[in-house]
């Protein structure tokens, strides 16, 4: 693979790009291919800057650890200084892209790449709040794409951006359980509760992702979609809490990588639910 696009970290930066897109879809509006291929790219691009920041704050960190040591800047297959060019350029198309829909748009954007690169990145090393930071730019796309494509605030970019930010606590949590080993090597401390794989720990994702059983409906109570994908987006969120009662009960790698999994399943199936019953309407 090219190094400058392994950079990007392109699985993670085109599912952040699709959040983006998806709250960009499910805002009332004429939709454009073409301004659906720009929303969608700048949501790329701009995930991609903020990896980049990542990355070049974590060079050493990364060699420490088996899933990250043969990244490019570890191996210094590309220089710092060209990663930090590359990616302030990228940072600037992205937000250029959605000024271009609207500033408030790439203001939220601005904020999402800061929190994510100079603040999310360095917290790691000191404890959870990290995860808590993090939730924010993780939790942003959905609100970009309303927001860019209807270029206002209200409740509607609001729900979506509560649905992701309490998915990205199990989420986030679920990853650094199965990941704590290689995470240690790096002193990165995102597990709650002195960072124990045990039951409080479980019981504490288990409380967060609680919220995402009623917060699936709401969007239907604000007329965003039909009672069909509230329904499926509630149950969704009902099988994703069950696996959390099953990592309390045991609280294995095992069990916290299929919660893992889950959590990418619960949010697609809630995005394609809500998409498909707004187009349907």
């Amino acid at each position: 693979m090219n190094p400058y696009i392994a950079l990007l970290k392109s699985r993670l930066s085109l599912t952040v790009a699709f959040s983006g897109t998806f709250g960009y879809l499910l805002a009332p509006i004429a939709h454009k291919p073409l301004d659906i291929l720009l929303i969608t790219l700048a949501g790329f691009v701009l995930t991609g800057a903020a990896n980049i920041v990542n990355q070049l704050k974590e060079i050493e960190l990364d060699k420490l650890m088996k899933r990250t040591a043969k990244r490019p800047l570890p191996t210094e297959t590309v220089q710092p200084k060209q990663a930090q060019i590359y990616g302030y350029v990228l940072a600037v198309i992205a937000l250029g892209l959605l000024s271009y829909f609207s500033w408030k748009a790439a203001a939220i954007g601005l904020l999402s790449y800061v929190l994510y690169g100079y603040v999310y990145t360095p917290l790691k090393r000191v404890g959870p709040i990290s995860v808590f930071v993090g939730a924010f730019p993780g939790a942003f796309p959905p609100m970009i794409g309303w927001v860019a494509a209807t270029g206002h605030f209200g409740w509607e970019p609001g729900i979506l951006f509560a649905i992701q930010f309490f998915w990205q606590f199990p989420h986030f949590w679920a990853i650094a359980w199965v990941a704590d080993a290689d995470y240690q090597k790096a002193g990165f401390k995102m597990l709650p509760n002195d960072g124990k794989k045990d039951i409080k720990t479980a019981f504490t994702i288990m409380i967060y992702t609680l919220f995402l059983v009623p917060l699936g409906f709401v969007p239907y109570l604000l007329h965003m979609t039909g009672i069909k994908s509230a329904i499926i987006t509630v149950m969704a969120g009902v099988l994703f809490l069950c696996q959390t009662f099953y990592l309390m009960m045991r609280p294995t790698d095992k069990a916290a990588k299929w919660m893992m999994f889950g959590s990418f399943f619960y949010l697609l199936i809630m995005q394609i639910a809500l998409l498909f019953d707004q187009i349907k309407s």
